[in-house]
């Protein structure tokens, strides 16, 4: 099995699918230019990921241990991050989030550490040789969305009118 394939996180349902398929409501009636503004906004969306992959690639990072590191590091609740609160801000099982953060821990990424308040959870943190990581990934995708900015923000404006 290929290195990759490890990297696999199994996924649970976002926690805004929808349950049925969407119905639509009555009010205006769709137009090409609905359908051409949200294909331009999922593509805009697309490219930004694609960047974001490929940048974590060239840290040696996958994009799912850059996402973990970035969710970790923008935590901002009273303690550390918990395994639980990293599983359910990617959007994956918390086995998987285990898994994730046994990878990352192996590569001296994060800190795991016991919860004195509550022993059943584990919090994690990042070691320095992340957060210098994470540094360098973080200006390159500040740089990236300065760019696209002006693009996003007429196509949005697009949206509400």
């Amino acid at each position: 099995m290929k290195a990759a394939a490890t990297e696999e996180i199994e996924a649970g349902p976002p926690p805004s699918a929808p349950a049925a398929p969407v119905q639509p409501r009555p009010g205006r009636p769709l137009t090409d230019a609905d359908y051409e503004r949200l294909a331009e906004f999922r593509y805009l969306l697309r490219r930004f990921l694609a960047f974001s992959e490929a940048a974590a690639g060239e840290t040696g990072l996958t994009h799912q241990q850059h996402q973990a590191l970035l969710m970790i590091r923008g935590f901002s609740g009273p303690q550390d991050m918990t395994v639980g609160a990293l599983a359910e801000r990617l959007g994956i099982r918390h086995h998987s989030a285990v898994g994730l953060v046994g990878r990352l821990h192996s590569r001296h990424l994060i800190r795991r550490h016991g919860n004195s308040a509550d022993r059943r959870q584990v919090l994690i943190s990042l070691t320095p040789e992340a957060e210098a990581l994470l540094d360098g990934l973080t200006l390159a995708h500040r740089d990236e969305l300065t760019r696209l900015a002006p693009l996003l923000s007429n196509l949005l404006r697009q949206f509400s009118g």
